[in-house]
């Protein structure tokens, strides 16, 4: 798969007709929400959990020297916790753009604090697209963190940001959170 998933997602034909679509946003959806939205809730959904895998060449680094930012990987047992946007079918214009670099939209089930429950959109990075970095060591790729920038500002303040939003919702990810105190541990070194 290419990098550019644009064209792919506007193919995706689900919620076709529907006035209002829920989207769920797990990373810098949570913390940049730079798109209209007629609600928002916090929300999660199952089997699935966040990793900073997925590459970025457009946002947070470039095709020379990728960030690293977060998609989900398959896990039974976990729990994702995220926000909920009930969005206009239009905004899937702009997000497709913003989510263009390996995202593909995906039909999911998602369950909101009051323990009610919709069908909505996630976009995902699956292994298969170009921009797929992996699993690493946490340290190294709090390195690669800390060192890339890209059109949209240092890759650092992606995993600051999405760790400052998700403490303050009261969700915990171990994963974020030893991403960000080895980064800010790096950080104090120098």
């Amino acid at each position: 798969m290419s990098f550019d998933t644009t064209a792919h997602n506007r193919l995706m034909n689900h919620f076709d007709n529907h006035e209002s679509v829920w989207l769920f946003g797990y990373g810098s959806l949570i913390w940049k929400a730079d798109f209209d939205y007629l609600e928002r809730r916090p929300a999660s959904i199952r089997g699935w959990t966040r990793r900073f895998w997925q590459g970025s060449h457009d946002h947070r680094g470039t095709l020379e020297a990728p960030g690293r930012v977060v998609t989900l990987v398959r896990d039974p047992d976990a729990v994702c916790h995220g926000m909920a946007y009930r969005i206009a079918p239009s905004v899937f214009e702009p997000l497709d753009v913003r989510e263009k670099n390996g995202y593909l939209r995906v039909v999911t089930d998602m369950t909101f604090d009051d323990g009610s429950r919709a069908e909505g959109v996630v976009y995902l990075a699956r292994k298969d697209n170009a921009a797929w970095l992996g699993p690493a060591p946490e340290a190294e790729i709090a390195r690669q963190i800390a060192v890339s920038h890209g059109p949209s500002g240092p890759n650092r303040d992606y995993l600051l940001n999405l760790a400052a939003a998700l403490r303050e919702l009261e969700f915990d990810d171990p994963h974020v959170f030893s991403l960000e105190r080895e980064l800010l541990a790096m950080e104090a070194i120098y």
